[in-house]
């Protein structure tokens, strides 16, 4: 049986053979999957200068790498913090960078939960200030609360609302309201 080659065309319209050889050389990633881990690694650069002072301060970090994050948070021009960015990249790319993802990813999640967390309380606001029967929901699943004080509170917000005719959420009852169910829930 006759082995089969491919003919393909090259440069100048030239034929050239290609084996069905196993010693092909294997030529590693594309530029492709290397472009995509660049900006992978560029975007981890940008999120670690996201993170609170406080938490990069614990990361454990090359001196050149939190410089460089120092300077990105403080570049305001569009080109200079584009080269910071792709500089920041550069450096991460001889790195474990497994530790700075799940911080940062530690970092998301906890600011998703934060929020979830304010939006409860100011729907129980809102429903607080709005009806009757919300303070009786409130109760009953939280018997432990002061129910005078929480009343106190609602009739308060309720009567800003009726003395501005509209419903200012920047009002001092307002405010108070809000920390009082922020610190229940905190509890």
């Amino acid at each position: 049986m006759a082995r089969k080659s491919l003919m393909r065309r090259g440069r100048g319209g030239q034929t050239a053979e290609a084996d069905d050889d196993d010693d092909a050389v294997d030529t590693g990633p594309s530029k492709s999957a290397l472009k995509a881990r660049d900006h992978a690694l560029q975007d981890l650069g940008a999120a670690l200068s996201e993170l609170p002072s406080g938490r990069l301060a614990a990361l454990d970090m090359p001196d050149d790498l939190r410089e460089a994050i120092r300077d990105y948070r403080s570049i305001r021009a569009h080109g200079a913090k584009k080269r910071q960015r792709k500089f920041l990249g550069r450096l991460l790319r001889h790195m474990d960078t497994e530790p700075f993802e799940k911080v940062i990813e530690e970092f998301r999640t906890g600011n998703r939960a934060e929020a979830r967390a304010l939006h409860q309380v100011e729907r129980w606001r809102d429903e607080l200030v709005a009806d009757d029967e919300a303070v009786t929901r409130w109760m009953s699943e939280h018997p432990d609360t002061d129910a005078q004080h929480l009343r106190s509170l609602v009739r308060s917000a309720r009567k800003h609302d009726a003395a501005t005719g509209l419903s200012e959420r920047h009002g001092r009852a307002y405010r108070e309201l809000f920390k009082f169910i922020r610190e229940h829930f905190a509890e």
